[in-house]
């Protein structure tokens, strides 16, 4: 195979093999025959709808639409599935969980569906989580919950014993549910099926509060998450406004993209400092970002700013870091680190501030989901379904110019959307919070 391979090899969907099977599903066999209607694995999504003045319209690059097929690998009264849900915690889980089970038990006809305990762990039974069998008294109101039903876990399962596992128990379909590490996770999973030849649908469902895993965008949760952070930003910004010289300085989720700093910032319209890991954070000097907040201090006396916790990593050096049980590295706490070097410059040079420190992320993302972040789960954990039953495997729900994707795993392993810094959500950040476009020395 080249280096190089082409967007639509890159692009191509795993089956497990010829789908035959009529779908139980009500609808119309064509589009605009009828709506809704079936979708056919030939029509595709491009994924670049924009053109340079200079180009031509042509073919591109593009994704297998998702939806329901008229045809489906397993026969539904005949299936057994699975749902699993790993990482960190993130507004609408519940849901998912929810609407995956009502679209196999009610519209397929499935009625082995069952829960895995404690993410991937609950996949070795050496640790002693057996699954729970889902019903729907079990799942009636979970939606209303923030968190997940079947909880979650961080870390690496060996691929061979979650085989041996979903063979013994004689799964055919697992859902997962999680973010960059669960879908490396996955796609192990359904690479060491396929070895062995076995026909189980491994199908995810992209989880990830930063909204940063490509060809996702949004990602559920995300809304929320803007949402509790402007309301958190406001009250920085009343606390900030209440004492002389008030400084509120809230860090946010964000480990290498600033999506929610930034579309909170905007969001809340009170904020005078948006700082993302995006950006290169110089401290000192006269451009350097703790002489902009004095001088904004010395005239508007106070000051809002939002961190993203992925910020500022640089200011640490070449310290060692640590990993988490998924492969993570660990951060610098750069809201501590911030905190002091703000309340020291301050006092050497005046004003004296007052500064009230906010960490809110645990709240935000054990929080249940909106009204936007409840519709996007339920399309999603629907459309997982509809994968799985079609015997699509190794792939992940996508998101991309407002339609339902297939991606494969292997396109998106690995990587992370970033926040540009000549996008047009920048640009509104920096007319909003009136902050210089760089901190430090020009170019």
């Amino acid at each position: 195979m080249n280096d190089h391979p082409s967007g639509e090899e890159v692009n191509r969907v795993d089956c497990l093999g010829t789908a035959g099977v009529p779908s139980p599903l009500r609808l119309a066999p064509k589009y605009r025959e009828g709506m809704p209607s079936f979708v056919s694995d030939k029509t595709r999504i491009l994924l670049n709808i924009e053109l340079r003045s200079d180009e031509e319209f042509g073919r591109g690059e593009s994704f297998e639409k998702a939806g329901p097929r008229a045809e489906l690998y397993f026969q539904p009264a005949q299936t057994k599935a699975a749902i699993v849900t790993c990482g960190g915690l993130c507004p609408g889980l519940n849901n998912v969980i929810r609407s995956a089970f009502l679209e196999l038990y009610h519209n397929y006809g499935v009625q082995q569906i069952w829960g895995i305990r404690y993410g991937y762990a609950g996949l070795d039974p050496r640790n002693g989580f057996p699954p729970v069998r889902l019903t729907e008294e079990l799942v009636d109101a979970i939606h209303n919950d923030g968190g997940t039903l079947l909880g979650s876990s961080r870390g690496r399962v060996d691929p061979a014993i979650m085989v041996d596992f979903l063979a013994q128990e004689k799964f055919d379909i697992v859902l997962t549910v999680g973010g960059d590490g669960t879908t490396r996770g996955a796609l192990a999973l359904a690479e060491e099926i396929q070895r062995r030849q076995l026909k189980i649908a491994v199908v995810g469902v992209p989880k990830t509060i930063d909204n940063d895993i490509p060809y996702v965008d949004p990602s559920f949760g995300f809304a929320t998450a803007v949402a509790r952070a402007r309301d958190i930003l406001d009250s920085a910004h009343a606390e900030a406004k209440g004492a002389p010289y008030g400084i509120g300085l809230v860090k946010l989720m964000g480990r290498e993209a600033g999506f929610i700093a930034a579309c909170a910032t905007l969001a809340s319209q009170q904020v005078n400092f948006c700082l993302v890991p995006e950006q290169r954070l110089v401290l000192e000097g006269d451009r350097g970002f703790l002489e902009v907040l004095r001088r904004r201090m010395l005239d508007r006396k106070h000051a809002v700013i939002a961190l993203a916790e992925g910020a500022g990593q640089e200011l640490f050096g070449e310290t060692p870091k640590e990993v988490d049980a998924s492969g993570n590295v660990k951060l610098h706490d750069i809201g501590a680190l911030l905190r002091t070097r703000i309340v020291e410059y301050m006092a050497e040079r005046g004003p004296k501030v007052n500064l009230k420190y906010i960490e809110p992320s645990y709240y935000i993302r054990s929080v249940p989901a909106n009204a936007t972040d409840a519709l996007l789960c339920d399309s999603f954990a629907r459309h997982a379904v509809h994968a799985a039953m079609a015997g699509k495997t190794a792939v992940i729900i996508g998101y991309w110019n407002n339609k339902f994707v297939h991606v494969p795993m292997r396109t998106v392993v690995g990587q992370k959307r970033r926040l540009h810094l000549h996008s047009d959500l920048w640009r509104s950040v920096l007319a909003t919070t009136g902050q210089p476009s760089t901190f430090g020395p020009l170019g």
